[in-house]
C-alpha cells in the first residue's frame, strides 16, 4: 500500500506538485498507478434485481457473468456496446457502475428492516444497492446537498426502482456536516461517500490540476471529518458508519479515521471484513483501497465503523 506521507515534504502546487506528492506516497508504484488512472474508466453492468428476469437473460448472453458477494453483474469490454433499457413496467434492468463502489454499500451491511441514511448520495449507483437490501418494511433516506446532483440523483432512483420501494426513499438536500445538530441515533446504518480530490478526474482536466496544491487535500480532510463525526452522532449504538472516498491520498482516507478513533476513542470500532468476491482490496491501516492498476476498478477507499 502507499506509503504515509513526509509532514516535511514541500508544498509545490499544481502538476508539478502532483507528481512529487503521490510519487512521495506511492513510490515505485506511482508510474503504473498513474498510468491505470489515466485509462479508460473500467465499469461492470449490475442486475437490476427488480427488472424482469427475462429480458435480463436475454441481453446477458453477449456478457461475461461476474458474482461481488450476492450481487449479479457482468463485465464490459470495448467491443461491446451496452446500454441500460427499460422493461415493460418502465425500470431499468441494468446500471452501469464502477465495482468499487459495489463494494462501498455492500460493506454497509445492510439488512431487511433497517433505516439507512446514504448522506453523500448523488449519482445513486450506491443508494440502488442500499435500497435494494431495506426489505419491503426498512427505509432510506438519499442526501445530497448540491440541486443539480440532487435531481441527477432523483432521476436515477425513478428509473431504477418499482413505486412500492420508491416510496420507502425519501431525498433530502441537507448539510451532512450538521445532521447530527438536528437528529441523533437515528439510522441503523449510515454511508458517508465523501466529497474528495478525485485524482483520476484531475488527471484528465488540465485545468483542475494547474490548480492543484497539497493545501486542497487538507482542506477536504476537515470536511470529510465533519461529515465522518456526524455520522457517527446520527447512528444508533450498534450501528454502522462506512467512510469511503475516490481519492488515493492518505490525508483524506485512513488519516479521516485515525482523526476519528483518536478524538473519539472508546466510541467507535473498527470492523475488520471484506465482501466476497473483492479479492484485488488491498488492506490499509483501517479499510480498504481498490486500486486501477490491481484491478482495472476504482481508485477507492472505504472503511467501516461500529458505534460503541
Amino acid at each position: 500500500m502507499a506509503k504515509k506521507q513526509n509532514r516535511n515534504q514541500d508544498n509545490k502546487k499544481g502538476p508539478e506538485g502532483f507528481e512529487s506528492h503521490y510519487s512521495e506516497i506511492y513510490q515505485d508504484r506511482w508510474p503504473v498507478l498513474k498510468a491505470a488512472l489515466l485509462a479508460p474508466t473500467k465499469k461492470v453492468a449490475r442486475v437490476n434485481p427488480f427488472a424482469d428476469r427475462e429480458q435480463i437473460k436475454r441481453r446477458a448472453q453477449e456478457l461475461r457473468k461476474l458474482q461481488f458477494a450476492d450481487v449479479e453483474a457482468f463485465e464490459l469490454t470495448p467491443e461491446v456496446r451496452f446500454e441500460p433499457e427499460p422493461d415493460r413496467s418502465g425500470i431499468y434492468d441494468y446500471y452501469l457502475m464502477d465495482p468499487s463502489s459495489i463494494f462501498a454499500a455492500l460493506l454497509c451491511s445492510v439488512k431487511e428492516g433497517m433505516e439507512v441514511l446514504d448522506l453523500c448520495a448523488a449519482p445513486g449507483g450506491k443508494s440502488l444497492l442500499l435500497a435494494e437490501r431495506i426489505g419491503s418494511e426498512g427505509s432510506l433516506t438519499c442526501n445530497e446537498l448540491s440541486p443539480q446532483r440532487r435531481a441527477r440523483l432523483r432521476a436515477v432512483l425513478e428509473d431504477y426502482l418499482p413505486k412500492e420501494r420508491l416510496n420507502q426513499v425519501r431525498v433530502t438536500g441537507f448539510d451532512g456536516s450538521r445532521w447530527c445538530l438536528h437528529e441523533t441515533e437515528a439510522f441503523d446504518r449510515i454511508l458517508v461517500d465523501a466529497p474528495c480530490s478525485g485524482e483520476r478526474h484531475l488527471l484528465a482536466n488540465a485545468a483542475e490540476l494547474a490548480q492543484w496544491s497539497q493545501a486542497r487535500s487538507k482542506n477536504l480532510a476537515v470536511r470529510q471529518y465533519s461529515l465522518l463525526a456526524s455520522a457517527l452522532a446520527v447512528v444508533r449504538r450498534g450501528g454502522r458508519v462506512v467512510y469511503s472516498t475516490c481519492s488515493i491520498s492518505p490525508l483524506e482516507d485512513d488519516s479521516v479515521i485515525a482523526r476519528l478513533m483518536k478524538k473519539r476513542a472508546g466510541e467507535v470500532r473498527v470492523v475488520d471484513e471484506k465482501p466476497s468476491g473483492f479479492e484485488f482490496a488491498e488492506k490499509t491501516e483501517f479499510g480498504w483501497m481498490i486500486l486501477p492498476d490491481r484491478s482495472g476498478y476504482g481508485p477507492l477507499y472505504a472503511a467501516a465503523l461500529e458505534r460503541i
